[in-house]
C-alpha cells in the first residue's frame, strides 16, 4: 500500500512539475512575440524634408540604411535632387555606401539608393535594380512637394 501511495505521490509531482514548465514556455512564448510586435512597430524612422513640407519614411534594415544614418547622426544629409522621366527624384550622396541591389518594382514614396551613389525618392512607379532605403509612411502632399522640377531634399533622424 505504500508503495503504490509512493508511486502515485511520483506521478502527480512529476504531473505538477511538467505543467509547471509547459506554462513557463507559453508565458515565454508570449513575451518573444510581444518583444517582436513591439520591434516591428518601432521601426527606425528619419525625415525627410522637401522644400516646406516634411515627411517621416520607415526605414529598412540593410547595410546601405546603417551607413546612411551614420551619416545623418554626424547631421543632416541634404541632396539636391532632379526628376527623372516624370515618375522620380534622384540625386548624388556624395558618397558610395554599402549596395544590396534586387530587382525591384516601387512604388510612390519609396526611398532607394541607385548604384552606390545616388538616392532615389519615387511619386510614381518603376522596376529597376535598387537597394530599398525606406518607405514614406503618409503620401499626402508628396507628389505636390516633389513638383515638376529640382527639388532640396534634407534626410535627418527622428527626433
Amino acid at each position: 500500500m505504500k508503495k503504490g501511495l509512493s508511486l502515485a505521490f511520483i506521478v502527480m509531482m512529476s504531473l505538477v512539475v511538467l505543467l509547471t514548465g509547459c506554462g513557463s514556455s507559453g508565458q515565454e512564448a508570449e513575451a518573444a512575440e510581444n518583444r517582436q510586435v513591439e520591434e516591428e512597430n518601432s521601426k527606425m524612422q528619419m525625415k525627410v524634408q522637401v522644400g516646406g513640407s516634411t515627411f517621416t519614411a520607415a526605414l529598412e534594415e540593410n547595410e546601405a540604411v546603417d551607413a546612411l544614418v551614420d551619416m545623418m547622426e554626424q547631421g543632416p544629409v541634404t541632396i539636391q535632387m532632379s526628376d527623372y522621366s516624370g515618375f522620380e527624384k534622384v540625386g548624388p550622396l556624395g558618397t558610395s555606401i554599402p549596395a544590396s541591389n534586387q530587382q525591384t518594382t516601387t512604388q510612390a514614396g519609396d526611398i532607394v539608393l541607385y548604384q552606390g551613389n545616388q538616392i532615389v525618392m519615387f511619386y510614381g512607379s518603376n522596376s529597376w535594380s535598387y537597394t530599398r532605403l525606406g518607405h514614406i509612411d503618409d503620401l499626402t502632399g508628396w507628389e505636390e512637394a516633389l513638383g515638376s522640377g529640382d527639388v532640396t531634399v534634407t534626410f535627418s533622424l527622428e527626433d
